[in-house]
């Protein structure tokens, strides 16, 4: 079966054909998979859940991607990829750059107040408390601390895959596609919006208060996009930056509000793209980018 019709098809066409194929191949596994991982709908998903769902959702999208551009007569480099030096020098600004920015975020809050890190040893209950004094001896302490950060280099890895996986569909295929009939800024916004509604596919409830985060964070992962000449390095570096960043904080223990101010200020549920201060701060790395590569360019 040849695609080549797909050269000149109208581009709603080409993005509804990427969008069905890619779902289509993977609904099947999914299904196998949720029932391997003993997930059902409408229940939450844990993370070893979403990611046994997420794993072959992404492992698919680069291969129904590089069909189409194989016939399009074009390549991932078209879309922003590359082995440059530049490329990866990029990838590390922008990853530098979302690390700072998560540390403002959450340094403002704890300075303020308005929120408190707990640790992991802190949800430790009382019964553990004999254990938690044994472990109070510096060289155990430094063995704890080494087995945590010791997991930050995976989160890192899987970080670094999301965020490629999802700035090449996004960015990179989809807007790319969208700007041959529309200006740069409608297309970032249709693709932004699309981006954001794709969060829906893992949890409803608490996806739907971050969606303007999502959206806005989409836009400015397009702007990364424009200010680095059409490359994906500075909004693979962002995006894998927060990505990590909020996944570590999670993982190795979690930040409380404490009532101060109402919750959407800091983020509802928990969540800094449900919250006042994280869209402040993704305009904050939208105007440093801007200010940063007018300077340069």
């Amino acid at each position: 079966m040849t695609f080549s019709w797909l050269v000149n098809a109208p581009t709603p066409i080409k993005i509804i054909i990427f969008f069905g194929v890619w779902m289509g191949l993977w609904m099947p596994i999914a299904v196998i998979s949720a029932i391997a991982l003993n997930w059902r709908p409408p229940q939450p998903l844990n993370e070893t859940q979403k990611l046994g769902l997420l794993v072959p959702l992404y492992g698919i999208a680069p291969i129904v991607l590089w069909k189409i551009s194989q016939v399009q007569g074009q390549s991932f480099w078209d879309y922003g990829l590359s082995w440059r030096s530049q490329f990866f020098q990029s990838t590390a600004i922008g990853f530098g750059l979302a690390v700072i920015s998560l540390i403002l975020l959450f340094g403002f809050q704890f300075v303020l107040g308005l929120s408190h890190w707990r640790p992991q040893e802190s949800v430790q209950t009382d019964q553990q408390s004999s254990t938690l004094n044994a472990d109070l001896h510096p060289r155990n302490r430094l063995i704890q601390l080494g087995k945590k950060a010791s997991i930050l280099l995976p989160i890192l890895l899987i970080a670094l895959w999301i965020s490629s996986t999802e700035e090449l569909i996004f960015r990179g295929f989809l807007q790319k596609q969208l700007q041959q009939d529309y200006s740069w800024f409608v297309a970032a916004t249709i693709a932004s919006l699309i981006f954001a509604l794709s969060h829906l596919l893992w949890e409803v409830r608490n996806t739907l208060p971050q969606l303007p985060g999502l959206g806005l964070m989409g836009m400015v992962l397009a702007f990364a996009c424009f200010y680095d000449q059409g490359s994906l390095g500075l909004a693979i570096g962002l995006h894998g930056g927060w990505i990590w960043g909020i996944t570590s904080v999670d993982t190795l223990g979690s930040v409380t509000t404490s009532k101060k101010v109402p919750e959407w200020v800091t983020g509802l549920g928990g969540k800094p793209l449900a919250g006042l201060l994280g869209i402040v701060m993704l305009l904050f790395v939208a105007g440093l980018l801007g200010i940063v590569y007018q300077e340069m360019g």
